[in-house]
């Protein structure tokens, strides 16, 4: 009776496993895309959809987006440089699911725009597991 009281009080384990998100280069490489026929209409459209692009290609290729047991944080390098805890989020959406480009979420205080340059299925994936959205 004694061993079993121990074995009902073990260590609390995490709920969750961290998962890092995969890169997704689709939103930045069709910025670049779509930047080259806009360049031929206007010059000023062609330019800074491009620099969108790159500025894209760029994060995707630097940061890094990962959920943790309590929270969902970016990186870089190794270096965390964003937290966001799940127990603050009140919404969450993913825009144009079928094309996903824009990540939407709302905390208490704040709201949130991120571009998808990261696994869109792995997002949601763990969205809908660490913190399913109430419409």
């Amino acid at each position: 009776m004694i061993q079993s009281l121990f074995q009902r009080r073990s260590p609390k384990q995490p709920k969750y496993a961290p998962v890092e998100l995969k890169p997704s280069y689709r939103v930045p490489l069709g910025l670049l895309a779509i930047a080259l026929p806009l360049g031929y209409g206007s010059w000023i459209l062609g330019i800074a959809c491009g620099l969108l692009g790159l500025l894209l290609l760029f994060q995707a290729k630097t940061i890094r987006f990962c959920f943790n047991p309590t929270a969902f944080e970016l990186y870089r390098g190794s270096t965390c440089f964003r937290s966001f805890p799940y127990e603050n989020w009140s919404n969450w959406r993913i825009f144009w699911p079928s094309v996903p480009i824009l990540f939407y979420f709302r905390e208490i205080n704040s709201i949130h725009f991120l571009p998808i340059v990261f696994d869109p299925v792995a997002l949601q994936a763990c969205l809908e597991e660490r913190c399913p959205r109430q419409d």
